[in-house]
């Protein structure tokens, strides 16, 4: 009965928290421009989990003035992308739907990932090989032309391709 007592009050004064899980393949993932969002605790809490790359091939392209990438729901062309697991709480998830612009720029879809390795942080139980799905910003209403682009397997801003991110606000990365 005491043992009871304690989950409970341990239960009430602290609540589960939701987490989902993130697949992030751009200007998110760690020593990329944005990375510094991810980490801001006023943004919520983002935990890396592994790396990954995705079960199916989907084109990674870099397109706009500003070189944003972005993978095209198109499975099954382009390449299996590689990028990073988060498991994220709502505020951050909310966080993420407004800086991605979601549904108007990217949407907000479920993606098959291959996890890569098993580094992840506290409580990480995904192991090396192992199929997850997690949530990913891509876009599903492509301009047509994009389907022509080049495709990558793993974007980097200062990648061999010469297309740098170019950030419109005053604070990009730290």
């Amino acid at each position: 009965m005491k043992v009871f007592v304690l989950l409970s009050v341990i239960v009430s004064v602290f609540p589960a928290v939701h987490m989902t899980l993130i697949f992030v393949y751009g200007t998110l993932k760690s020593d990329q421009p944005n990375y510094f969002r991810m980490r801001d605790a006023a943004n919520g809490q983002a935990e890396f989990v592994a790396h990954a790359r995705t079960v199916k091939r989907y084109p990674l392209v870099i397109a706009t003035e500003e070189n944003i990438p972005f993978l095209l729901n198109v499975p099954g062309s382009g390449q299996r992308i590689k990028g990073e697991i988060y498991r994220v709480d709502k505020k951050m998830l909310d966080f993420l739907d407004e800086f991605e612009e979601c549904p108007k720029l990217y949407q907000r879809t479920t993606v098959q990932l291959e996890v890569q390795d098993g580094l992840g942080e506290a409580g990480n139980t995904l192991k090396s090989g192992s199929i997850v799905e997690a949530s990913v910003y891509s876009k599903t209403t492509d301009d047509p032309e994009w389907l022509q682009k080049p495709t990558y397997e793993s974007y980097v801003t200062y990648g061999d391709h010469g297309l740098h991110y170019v950030c419109l606000e005053d604070i990009c990365s730290k």
